[in-house]
Parts: C-alpha cells; structure tokens; sequence
C-alpha cells in the first residue's frame, strides 16, 4: 500500500495490517472506526487507491514507528474518551464509559442491612466489588464464561485494591459498598476502562473520595519509542504493556493518568450542572 515499500514479514521481521473498517464486530456502523479508517488513507497520500485495494491491502508495520499509530493517533495521545455519569436510576451512583472502543459500565450501591461487626473482618470488606465480568459479546469470539475465570478474579482483586485507596472508609462506619463494573466491548486496555468507570461510579454516589483515581496503559513501539493508551491492536503485535492506575495529582503519575483526570473531571462538572438546573439549586447562592 505504501509506495515504495519492499518489506517482507520472514526477512525483516514486520506485521501487517488491514485498513480499519467502518463498521464493528456486529456489522454496525461506528463513527470513531469511519474517522480512524480516514486517517489511514488519508496518511497513504495515494490518488489511485480504489475499494478493492483498500479492501485487499497491507501497510507494513515500519511506518507506523515515526508517524501515526494503526488508529491514526500520535505516540502520547490517548484514545477518544467519552462518559455519563447518572445511567442507571435504581441504584446510588452510576457510570457509562468509553476509552476508544473499549466500552464499560460501573454502578455502586451503599448499603448498612445486614452488615454486622462479626462480619466485618478488616477494611477489604467495606468494599465490596462484584466479580468484574465482560458480557458474552464483547469480543469477537463468544465467550463460553463472562465472569469467574483466573482472569477476572484477578482484575477484580487490582480493582478493588486501587479503588479502597481513594475511598475514605472512616466516614462510612459499620457500612458496605457494592460495586459492580462490565465491559460492553473490548478493545485493549479494559483494566483503565473499569477504574476509570467505577470511579464516575462513585462520584456518583456521592461517596467521598481523597482524589480521583484514573488508570492508564503504555507500552513501547519497536522496543524504544513509548506508547500511550494501547489499543486491542497494538496488545496483540507484542511488546512489553504497563498498565498503572494512580492519583493524577502525585508527583510519581504518568502524564497519561492526569490527561484522564482532566476529561474525567469536565465530566462530573457537566453531570452536576445539569443535575442542579434540573433540580433549581444551580443558581443558588
């Protein structure tokens, strides 16, 4: 596809890939797939490509190194991140997330029933996070267990670590809280997604927080240049994936976790606008 490009994958040790289509997994259209599949041709600069060329050809993975990355983003730009907080009525809080085309969803509930001193065993308690699940279409392959597998026992367990870190417990005495996070649609980097939804999830729920916790992945293209936000595609060519969930406003975050913060925050600052000129107190006080 790129003029002038003899590269071999045996010889030279490159991938291959397909121009992105305009549609998802169920045939549907999607507007951040039609505008990631302009930035590619349009990144080619050929007058002469045609449907069945674009259909039918490979760009080597070589010239994504110094230029775009396979979903036309710079090296240290993160994926699109759109949210909506207040999804749900039944329970408390509640969170609508997507990082790219990585999609999930968070709700929490607070709740004092039933939660007696004799079961209270330590702080890992006052929160509980449901097991982490994927719904069963949200890969291209059927998954046969949504939940319960090593996997997600394992990201339940890093997910719960870093949201009891924010939490702070002591306001809560002899009370529990129940969080639930799923992912709709998997495109690499679903660990940032969950945080990042569960905790719009509480902010929802108006449960205090010391700071907002925001997760992020990176990664490094051809062994010396650092990625940031991995996509599905860029997981599987291979390559070390660093996956950190921090508070943007420490010294030690990546910048990655504080550009999140950033969108995160407008987020909640939309929601409560739009909350309190449904309500009548926004132009209070």
């Amino acid at each position: 596809m790129v003029v002038a490009c003899g590269s071999n994958s045996a010889r030279d040790l490159v991938s291959f890939f397909r121009i992105p289509s305009e549609y998802d997994n169920h045939k549907q259209f999607n507007k951040l797939a039609s505008e990631r599949r302009k930035a590619w041709i349009n990144r080619l600069k050929r007058a002469d490509l045609t449907e069945s060329k674009i259909k039918n050809g490979r760009i080597c993975s070589k010239h994504f190194i110094s230029g775009l990355r396979l979903d036309g983003r710079r090296a240290n730009e993160l994926r699109r991140i759109r949210c909506k907080l207040g999804v749900f009525t039944q329970p408390d809080g509640s969170a609508y997330l997507e990082q790219g085309l990585t999609k999930s969803i968070s709700s929490s509930i607070r709740s004092t029933s039933g939660f007696t001193y004799s079961k209270y065993n330590g702080v890992n308690d006052f929160l509980a996070l449901n097991p982490y699940s994927m719904a069963v279409f949200s890969t291209n392959e059927r998954k046969k267990r949504p939940r319960g597998d090593r996997k997600s026992t394992e990201l339940s367990m890093h997910l719960q670590q870093a949201l009891l870190a924010v939490v702070k417990t002591e306001l809560y005495p002899w009370s529990q809280i129940d969080v639930y996070v799923e992912v709709l649609h998997a495109d690499g980097g679903i660990y940032p997604a969950c945080v990042n939804a569960a905790t719009l999830a509480l902010i929802d729920a108006g449960i205090p927080i010391k700071e907002y916790v925001c997760a992020c992945t990176a990664s490094l293209a051809n062994n010396n240049i650092p990625m940031l936000d991995i996509s599905h595609q860029e997981e599987i060519i291979g390559g070390p994936t660093l996956t950190v969930a921090a508070l943007p406003m420490s010294e030690k975050a990546l910048q990655g976790c504080r550009d999140i913060r950033q969108i995160l925050d407008e987020a909640v600052r939309l929601h409560v606008r739009d909350v309190g000129s449904s309500t009548g107190w926004a132009g209070t006080g």
